[in-house]
């Protein structure tokens, strides 16, 4: 999401670095191109006006230290009022003793309101709550089916009744007590754009329901205009706070930096997929991170994490030992793609420092994945076990069968053969070894189409073999098996 800013900042900050010292003339200078990458960004005027000229004055009354780059000073001014832009974030949802808790969703058709309800019901559950979803939406064709299905999906109650949203979301509270339910989620309707009908309607629920929070659901997608949305639900209705959802499209990153400058409503939680997984918090210190191309590696390693969590004990055993006997073969490095599909290519890489600069605009690196997937897809089981059997008329074959170049399979090939030893080496390693030798791969490009290439691991010599060499290479291999 935030490639585009990313890259016109680290342009903008480019410009400020190697300075002896910083003067009121060259800050304006390098700061006027903070503003430009930010209106690129589709981050509201007023705001991004705003926050320059508080970079500005922080930086102008600031002395510079000695021994620290000038632009450093301004790089850390402008991500600290980037998190006060964005933050502070109260995570929790309340509790009450004596009734369920009742949190009231609303916001325009198509902003992902009924997904996001089971994303949220899907929270609280993994907090050892008890929710109940109401499907308060009688206005959307199918909505109460789709909250339904869901419900099933995440084994949570739905409460329904085709009488009006009032009745729906006053029974459902009432339902929640009676099956000791200690929340309540209402799916309210949307309309493709804000009108009275729908205001009255919210105002109705609200006043009758009285909702603990309310949380407006916002498409990140529609840019500087998510504020403008937010500030007519906030005048409406006063929302507690907001849940941004599609994280994961093409969006500029203008929704996350205007809504909180325009209303004062923080964003609470952030949605990426269609899938049903939990809300992730949003944290404005990782955002800033992420933001100025720092990543956010604790969030990697959050995600790393849950996944594995869904593996049983016995596959990351046999997985962990097929590494550090070097045996790891193109089966489990195909397997490994379905970690990264359920963490998004996309999300993973706006997360790891300095791989969004090293992605070329307008390339999909989905694309990318998908082609190496075809190639493996393509091979025998026992050329997948065994990549050196892998000749010039079976790299031909399946290159045919994926679509691909014979030299991109060979290519290929090289780059799994490194990362096989790299894997063994990492083996070895802490967590955090880990991390910091992954953040130091991109770099230095490994991470780029035929980026291993000039990679030099343990036992690389960087001699090109002859064909003799690697035929006399493959039968020593199949000696020692």
């Amino acid at each position: 999401m935030f490639e585009g800013i990313t890259r016109s900042l680290g342009e903008a900050l480019k410009k400020l670095r190697g300075r002896g010292r910083l003067t009121a003339e060259n800050i304006k200078e390098g700061l006027r191109e903070v503003r430009r990458a930010f209106l690129e960004a589709d981050v509201n005027f007023n705001v991004a006006n705003d926050f320059i000229a508080r970079v500005e004055a922080k930086s102008l009354g600031q002395d510079v230290l000695a021994r620290v780059d000038p632009s450093e000073q301004i790089i850390k001014n402008v991500y600290e009022e980037l998190v006060a832009l964005m933050g502070p974030v109260d995570h929790t949802i309340p509790r009450r003793s004596d009734r369920p808790v009742v949190l009231m969703l609303c916001g325009l058709q198509g902003s992902g309101k009924t997904t996001t309800a089971a994303k949220l019901a899907l929270n609280l559950k993994s907090q050892g709550r008890k929710p109940l979803l109401a499907a308060a939406d009688l206005q959307r064709p199918g909505a109460v089916e789709q909250l339904r299905t869901l419900g099933d999906q995440i084994g949570v109650p739905v409460y329904s009744e085709a009488t009006n949203p009032v009745d729906v979301c006053r029974n459902a509270v009432a339902q929640a007590k009676r099956t000791l339910c200690d929340a309540v989620i209402l799916d309210t309707a949307g309309r493709l754009q804000i009108d009275q009908e729908l205001m009255e309607e919210l105002k109705r629920i609200d006043k009758l329901v009285k909702p603990d929070e309310v949380y407006l659901v916002v498409d990140a997608m529609i840019g500087q205009e998510a504020a403008n949305v937010a500030k007519a639900f906030n005048d409406a209705l006063e929302l507690n706070a907001c849940i941004l959802t599609k994280l994961d499209g093409d969006a500029r990153g203008g929704a996350a930096l205007s809504i909180k400058g325009v209303t004062g409503v923080p964003i609470k939680f952030i949605g990426m997929g269609e899938k049903v997984e939990k809300l992730e918090e949003f944290v404005p210190e990782r955002m800033a991170g992420r933001i100025l191309g720092q990543g956010d590696m604790m969030g990697v390693v959050e995600k790393i994490a849950s996944i594995q969590r869904q593996m049983s004990e016995e596959e990351l055993r046999k997985q962990q030992e097929a590494i550090q006997k070097g045996q790891f073969t193109l089966d489990d490095f195909r397997k490994q793609f379905s970690m990264i599909a359920q963490m998004g290519m996309k999300d993973l890489i706006s997360r790891m420092p300095g791989m969004a600069e090293m992605i070329p605009e307008g390339e999909d690196p989905e694309v990318a994945l998908k082609r190496v997937q075809g190639m493996i897809d393509s091979m025998t089981k026992q050329e997948r076990a065994n990549p050196d059997i892998i000749d010039t008329p079976r790299r031909r074959r399946i290159a045919k069968g994926a679509g691909v170049e014979p030299h991109e399979v060979n290519q290929f090939l090289k780059q799994f053969e490194q990362v096989r030893v790299l894997m063994k080496q990492m083996a070895q390693m802490s967590l955090w070894q880990r991390l910091k030798m992954v953040t130091g791969l991109g770099k230095m490009g490994a991470f780029l189409p035929g980026g291993m290439d000039g990679l030099k691991l343990k036992g690389d010599t960087g001699h090109r073999k002859s064909a003799k060499e690697r035929a006399e290479e493959r039968k020593k291999k199949k000696k020692r098996r």
